[in-house]
């Protein structure tokens, strides 16, 4: 990777959503927890959720990612409250069409994944793009069958 590459893939812009994490930490009692860890680079996030009326109505995230993960947990952190279930997996599906078969970007309220574009390229980033999604959707899975 040459260095216009890799101020490419890290611009101003990931790295301000990457020090910058809503939600970032633990919930006290959650519903549904689920961890998820990419074994190429050994990301890991953590994402606890409460459910009310089929969305999520509490979400936390303890992300020990590089900064393409923790950018993403980020663009997730900042729209999960209130989300369905459904829209997690539909813009988990979407995010992961865009990085491996240069799908577009997610729908709104998802689409400020459109700041991953450059890892298109960088295919062993993508499982720790995704781990965030990942993480939200089996957890809020488990909240769900819980209640």
């Amino acid at each position: 990777m040459s260095d216009s590459d890799l101020i490419k893939l890290y611009s101003a812009r990931i790295l301000a959503l990457a020090a910058d994490i809503p939600h970032h930490g633990r919930l006290a009692a959650p519903q549904g927890t689920a961890r998820k860890r990419s074994p190429l680079c050994g990301s890991t996030v953590t994402v606890d959720v409460v459910v009310k009326d089929g969305r999520i109505a509490d979400f936390a995230q303890d992300v020990k990612a590089c900064a393409l993960g923790q950018a993403s947990a980020a663009v997730l952190g900042g729209v999960a409250v209130g989300r369905t279930l459904g829209e997690l997996v539909a813009a988990r599906d979407a995010l992961r069409a865009m990085l491996k078969e240069a799908g577009p970007v997610p729908a709104a309220p998802f689409d400020g994944y459109e700041v991953l574009l450059p890892a298109r390229d960088y295919k062993n980033r993508h499982a720790s793009i995704l781990l965030a999604l990942d993480a939200a959707c089996e957890a809020t899975e488990l909240a769900l069958a819980a209640a």
